[in-house]
Formats: structure tokens, C-alpha cells, sequence
């Protein structure tokens, strides 16, 4: 079966500055305005990295050995200028240790090669922050 390509969600508002998200498999998440516990988009986006940059490493790593820990923290600079609205100095933070022996030394060796190939080829969200992507957008009847 071919992999498909194309990838969507659908937003619905469901109150004053709250929506919530879908999938085509079920999933939903709410969104907010940072007045509540709900995830702001900005912060979804931080997550959208850390989520896609660690399952990368993570399948690449723990065929060697299965983490002890792993924890990646994702940070950035909002800012307003000229450009308008946009994140500057996104830094990705893992800390991740895995147990003593072979495997685990062949995963701790493996490790910032499995960020970099992330960074550099792998992980579709930041490589499409880091490339830019147009975003074209429109009201429909």
C-alpha cells in the first residue's frame, strides 16, 4: 500500500478563544489562547518538534538499547518585528541515558548522530520550520 502524502486536521470552535482538533483517526486535542490548562498553538508547535525530532532518535537508538530515560525540552523566543509574529533561537534539549553495557554503550555512541540526522533529514516539522514552507489560506463557502 502506497503511503499517502497528504495530511490534514479539522478545527471547531467550541467557545470563546477554545477549539478542538481532529484527526481522520479520532484523536482530538483542545487548543487555547493561554488563558487556560489547553495548549496554545505556539506551544503545539514546540511540541510538534519535540515529538517528531524524538521519535526519530528514538527508533534509532533504542535498537541498540532501550532508554533509561528520555526527555527532550523545546524552547524558543516569541517576538513582534517588522516580520510580524514568529518564533527566533528554537533550541532542542535532549537528555537521554540508557543502562550500562554493550547496548547501551552502542546507543550513548549513537545518540548526537541520531539528533543530527533528525535535524538534518529526518524530522518533517523542523525541517519544514528550518526550509520554510507557503502557507496559503482562504475563506470558503
Amino acid at each position: 500500500m502506497a503511503e499517502q502524502t497528504r495530511r490534514a486536521v479539522s478545527l471547531t470552535r467550541t467557545g470563546s478563544e477554545t477549539y478542538q482538533v481532529s484527526n481522520v483517526r479520532g484523536g482530538r486535542i483542545s487548543i487555547g489562547s493561554g488563558g487556560d490548562a489547553d495548549f496554545t498553538p505556539v506551544e503545539l508547535l514546540l511540541a510538534a518538534i519535540a515529538g517528531c525530532t524524538a521519535i526519530d532518535v528514538d527508533i534509532l537508538t533504542s535498537r541498540r538499547a532501550e532508554p533509561d530515560s528520555f526527555d527532550v525540552d523545546v524552547s524558543g523566543d516569541k517576538v513582534r518585528d517588522a516580520d510580524g509574529n514568529h518564533l527566533t533561537g528554537i533550541e532542542v534539549e535532549f537528555r537521554v541515558t540508557f543502562p550500562e553495557g554493550e547496548g547501551g554503550d552502542k546507543a550513548r555512541a549513537l545518540l548526537p548522530q541520531a539528533i543530527t540526522t533528525s535535524h538534518d533529514r529526518l524530522c518533517t516539522v523542523s525541517r519544514t520550520v528550518t526550509l520554510g514552507a507557503d502557507v496559503t489560506m482562504r475563506a470558503v463557502d
